[in-house]
């Protein structure tokens, strides 16, 4: 079995993004005496190096890397070493002109920028795995080397190329995937406006139409894209596996919805030795933490619950947003060790020392361009600090209490074209159910639609549109054995070739949730619907409503106004041994805690008392013990109760019944009794 812990890393990782290549090896000295201080035990380098390793074709310069190898591992610093597949050099694409990605609209993409590359082209493969292999031969035994970064951000900025290339690529793979040609025309529904092919070798990439496409091939095709980024990270895994064995193999994820949505990151996540991510906030006016923590336990969901590790993200503002603050004093921690809370063995940040030329010069970094007097530089010296206080945590599990159901090509399928309404957006559901949770202080996993959730007393479904009879009966047994299923609108209406489902909607939901759907009945901009139900609650709801008509499912909340007024908005049906709601309209804030409240009632989950809003308390669990976190992402100082006595990690305190948590501080107390 491959390892999946960094190489000769014996705490939590800290470091960054090193990118020596842009400063004069004079400032390499300076640079590592100052990781030093700053507490580093971790660099990512070489990712964007492809040029200068091969300047010119089978042209090799390798002396600035065994130079820099060196002097980190004599300073005790480990590096995650890149394959810099993810940047061909310039005479690269001189010579292959063709491995440049071409557009749904037939426009070619131009060398200058990063991740410009068509992954079915057979020269770049044969390329990536030779600059692949000449790493794996020098370095794979370097005793600086902790681990294997293969290209960076697969699908950012660009997932699918709609080149001849890989129209012969995707009839390949269409080929095993349905065998025949009649089997994917029973896929797609081909028969619909003659688009009936009569070979395989009539199917090209969906490219620009003049109306909408066949949403089969749609589907189809971002399935193929990222399963043809998922060969070359295999093809380059394999070569590292076979000539630096004993390293572990990763790229950088981006599971946050925010910020990339071409990724099946379930199936990314078997792939990969060990799970990591890169995360940067939305300054969009959300929430930004909870959106943190929610990327986080996706990516810990993504990783099997096992331990992760953050490899990217900032000390204060990025450069690529309409507009981009600095974080407030202490933001960095919060956010820092947030990430360890739920899951991640450490924290990395692009970059170490701010860029001075090119596209990220503005983007912050570990040492910034005014140097050591900085207050980001200060923050950077105690946030070392407290990562090496909380080497303890490393390798034990973050605790879960409920599961949401995620599946990307549903989220795929529900984003083609011509839907009932453009108002309905499921990452603004999965969001929105997602903050919901937090806000009643429950610490979420993900999970597949097909996964066991027999561990969960509550699941909440906030977008599945496309729902695969596997996944359906998954659902029904996980209620019929005692579970608590929470299903929001627009869910169980397609299979997995975006066909509907035979029958009444809600499809392969159905049974589960005891009604059927007679009509979808979304509403207009701005439009909205009142609710009336028990004790006098009366939520609003927008977007969506439906006409609802229970087979065995009890009326909770009713629509009062509106074109469905009078039918049930909100059902709760009792099956087997549990119990399943329905929530058939787009609720706010206070009409899913409703819902969720009771449902919460349903699967016997203690009310989370006494803890404020946007004050996180989560647990890891391992041999060494229990730890709680308890971060205060507020202005004011509050209150933690314990379950039992033990250790604050950051500041050596002893707390017993409750923990003093002050303003914007974070606490990790090792809970007593719990080795």
């Amino acid at each position: 079995m491959p390892e999946t812990t960094p190489r000769g890393l014996t705490g939590l990782a800290f470091g960054g993004d090193y990118n020596p290549e842009q400063w004069p090896e004079s400032v390499w000295p300076e640079d590592v005496r100052l990781m030093r201080e700053a507490g580093v035990t971790m660099v990512s380098a070489g990712i964007f190096s492809w040029a200068l390793l091969e300047p010119a074709p089978g042209t090799y310069d390798f002396g600035w890397l065994d130079r820099l190898l060196d002097l980190l591992h004599d300073n005790g610093i480990r590096a995650d070493l890149g394959t810099p597949t993810v940047v061909p050099p310039a005479w690269f694409y001189r010579a292959h002109p063709e491995a440049l990605p071409v557009t749904a609209e037939g426009t070619r993409y131009e060398f200058g920028s990063r991740g410009a590359i068509c992954h079915s082209n057979a020269d770049y493969r044969a390329a990536a795995a030779n600059i692949t292999t000449r790493l794996a031969e020098r370095y794979g035994s370097h005793p600086a080397l902790a681990l294997w970064h293969v290209h960076n951000e697969y699908g950012v900025p660009v997932s699918a190329c709609y080149c001849d290339s890989c129209a012969a690529h995707f009839r390949r793979w269409l080929a095993t995937t349905y065998g025949t040609v009649d089997a994917v025309n029973e896929a797609w529904g081909t028969a619909f406006w003659g688009q009936r092919y009569a070979d395989l070798d009539q199917i090209n990439p969906p490219r620009t139409t003049p109306t909408v496409g066949n949403p089969g091939q749609a589907l189809d095709y971002r399935r193929f894209a990222d399963a043809t980024m998922r060969e070359n990270f295999r093809a380059e895994r394999d070569i590292l596996h076979r000539l630096s064995p004993g390293v572990p193999v990763t790229t950088n994820f981006m599971t946050a919805l925010s910020q990339c949505d071409s990724v099946d990151y379930w199936a990314w996540g078997r792939e990969v030795d060990l799970v990591t991510n890169d995360h940067y906030l939305i300054t969009d006016g959300r929430r930004t933490h909870v959106n943190l923590a929610m990327a986080a336990d996706l990516t810990r969901s993504v990783a099997g619950g096992a331990p992760w590790l953050l490899l990217e993200h900032s000390t204060s503002g990025v450069n690529w947003q309409p507009r981009n603050p600095a974080k407030a004093p202490g933001q960095m921690a919060r956010n820092s060790l947030a990430h360890v809370a739920r899951g991640s063995e450490g924290a990395m940040f692009f970059q170490w020392r701010q860029s001075r030329r090119g596209a990220e010069k503005f983007h912050s970094a570990m040492l910034p361009h005014g140097g050591t007097g900085t207050r980001v530089w200060r923050e950077v010296v105690g946030l070392g600090a407290s990562i090496d206080s909380l080497n303890p945590v490393r390798g034990t599990r973050t605790e879960a209490d409920v599961a949401m159901v995620w599946d990307w090509h549903s989220w795929w399928a529900q984003n083609l074209q011509w839907r009932p309404s453009e108002d309905h957006d499921p990452r603004e559901r999965a969001d929105s159910f997602y903050e919901a949770l937090y806000d009643r202080h429950l610490t979420v996993d993900f999970a597949h639609p097909e996964a066991d959730l027999s561990a969960y007393p509550l699941v909440v479904v906030p977008a599945l549109y496309l729902t695969t009879e596997a996944a359906g009966n998954n659902l029904r047994q996980y209620v019929e054995g005692g579970g608590t299923l929470v299903v929001s609108y627009f869910s169980g209406i397609v299979d997995e070739h975006d066909a509907v489902h035979e029958g009444a909607y809600p499809g392969a939901l159905r049974d589960v949730l005891g009604l059927t759907v007679e009509e979808f009945s979304p509403l207009q901009a701005g439009e909205r619907v009142r609710l009336t139900g028990p004790d006098g609650c009366e939520p609003v709801g927008d977007v969506w409503t439906e006409f609802v008509v229970p087979r065995g499912a009890e009326p909770v909340w009713t629509y009062a106004d509106g074109l469905t007024a009078g039918h049930p908005a909100v059902t709760r049906h009792r099956l087997g041994e549990g119990t399943a709601w329905y929530v058939s309209t787009r609720l706010g804030a206070e009409g899913l805690d409703a819902v969720l409240g009771r449902a919460e009632r349903d699967a016997r989950i203690a009310p989370r008392a006494g803890l404020p809003r946007d004050v996180e308390v989560v647990r890891r669990t391992g041999e060494s013990g229990t730890y709680l976190f308890a971060i205060n992402h507020t202005d004011s100082a509050a209150e933690v109760p314990l379950d039992a006595p033990g250790t604050e990690l950051l500041t050596g305190e002893h707390p017993a019944g409750r923990l003093a948590l002050p303003a914007g501080a974070v606490r990790v107390v090792r809970l007593a009794g719990t080795s």
